[in-house]
């Protein structure tokens, strides 16, 4: 009768525990949905709604998100960076990105480099505190969020803008790359923080996880787009089982980072690009369209998670604890990037319109701020407090501020197809 009794309460608890992150998820989705569109309706980016609301019903303020879906939040903000990256694959165009490839590839490092320079220099003089926490701070401050400027440059190809000099191809690929390079140098930085030694080897690990993640994207692309082939010859495959397959591998393809990441670096986002890019070149073009149609109707809800999870990560009581030291170093370190940026592209016969466009869309921080901001806290750093707070304030202020600029900007400072 007792074990009886206690299955019953045990069955009862996980019942209950489901029924809270089904409501969880459906609230995410319902209120995200109402709070971008009310941002929306008043010209403002609906990402800053979505934002807004993570924060207020996040567990630093009402406390309405279950604990579950907030332990699954990385995982589920990865999923969702995978389909907007997929669709960006398919919407790639291989000649606009040939034309993009010099300028992209000194964009996925330069800008980085200068921000974290310029933490290096001025941020034990702002904020007072070491110079290989510095090194950890500016680290994590420089990553330009794939999550808010992909969705934006895809919006760009779709309506013929920058085609010319394959602007946004080249900031697409560029804000790609950029974050592989720094989680890299923040992993070192790291170390070094801890009082670990610096290894020379670690550097070595940035070209070979583009290397490698373009590769096994590239070998991916032609096994899906094979099996594709042969499902089609079997029965007519629609564009639902299509999409399934292409996730299901971009699934694959991350879960392929984690498992080779003690013995081969690899970038399993690049390789999800990669592969999206070679199913658009082996696949009939309205077949690429189709599927990226549908990426995009995905795109709709998973956006609704990334943002209102990036949201609910962040602690809004440092930001007011931040003070003005907190925005000035935050404003040191983008013009120390902008210096970065016109320096990358200073070889192109770019127009002064379409550089002060390439310095906005490199302006947005979120989902690598988010997801790497409070490691050096839980590492017991001591400059974890203060590096987490920057990360919030960077993420408060650049996220919106960058959306907004481009959607505001891009019709003046970039020509039309």
């Amino acid at each position: 009768m007792l074990m009886t009794s206690t299955f019953v309460e045990t069955s009862a608890f996980f019942i209950r525990r489901i029924i809270f992150m089904i409501a969880s998820l459906g609230m995410i989705l319902f209120l995200g949905f109402v709070s971008g569109g009310i941002f929306k309706n008043f010209k403002l980016p609906s990402i800053v709604g979505m934002i807004l609301l993570g924060i207020l019903i996040g567990p630093y303020e009402l406390n309405l998100i279950d604990s579950n879906i907030l332990s699954m939040s990385a995982d589920i903000r990865k999923m969702a960076l995978i389909v907007i990256l997929l669709k960006a694959g398919l919407s790639l165009d291989i000649d606009d990105l040939k034309k993009a490839g010099k300028p992209a590839l000194l964009l996925s490092f330069i800008p980085a480099s200068f921000e974290i320079v310029g933490f290096f220099i001025f941020a034990p003089i702002i904020l007072g505190i070491r110079r290989v926490d510095a090194l950890v701070m500016g680290s994590v401050m420089a990553a330009v969020s794939p999550a808010v400027v992909v969705p934006r440059m895809i919006s760009l190809i779709e309506k013929g803008y920058g085609k010319k000099k394959a602007i946004p191809q080249m900031i697409m690929a560029g804000a790609s790359c950029d974050d592989i390079f720094v989680i890299v140098l923040f992993t070192s930085f790291l170390s070094m923080a801890k009082g670990e030694k610096f290894k020379v080897f670690d550097l070595i690990n940035i070209p070979l996880s583009i290397i490698s993640g373009v590769i096994v994207g590239l070998l991916a692309g032609y096994i899906v787009v094979y099996f594709l082939k042969k499902l089609s010859n079997i029965e007519k495959l629609q564009n639902t089982g299509k999409i399934l397959i292409i996730i299901s591998t971009s699934f694959l393809l991350m879960g392929l980072e984690k498992v080779l990441e003690t013995s081969m670096p690899m970038s399993g986002l690049l390789g999800v690009v990669s592969m999206a890019l070679i199913i658009k070149i082996k696949s009939h073009e309205t077949i690429s369209k189709n599927l990226a149609k549908n990426l995009g109707v995905i795109w709709t809800y998973a956006e609704i998670f990334l943002f209102v999870l990036v949201g609910a990560a962040i602690n809004i009581s440092y930001a007011f604890e931040a003070g003005f030291a907190a925005l000035v170093i935050i404003a040191v370190g983008l013009i120390f990037r902008s210096v970065g940026l016109l320096l990358a592209i200073s070889s192109e016969k770019f127009t002064i319109k379409q550089r002060i466009f390439c310095l906005i869309s490199y302006l947005p921080k979120a989902t690598v701020q988010a997801a790497i901001g409070s490691v050096p806290l839980a590492s017991g750093l001591g400059c974890g407090q203060i590096v987490l707070t920057i990360a919030v304030v960077g993420i408060l202020v650049t996220a919106p501020i960058g959306a907004l600029g481009i959607d505001l900007s891009y019709k003046k400072l970039l020509d039309e197809k």
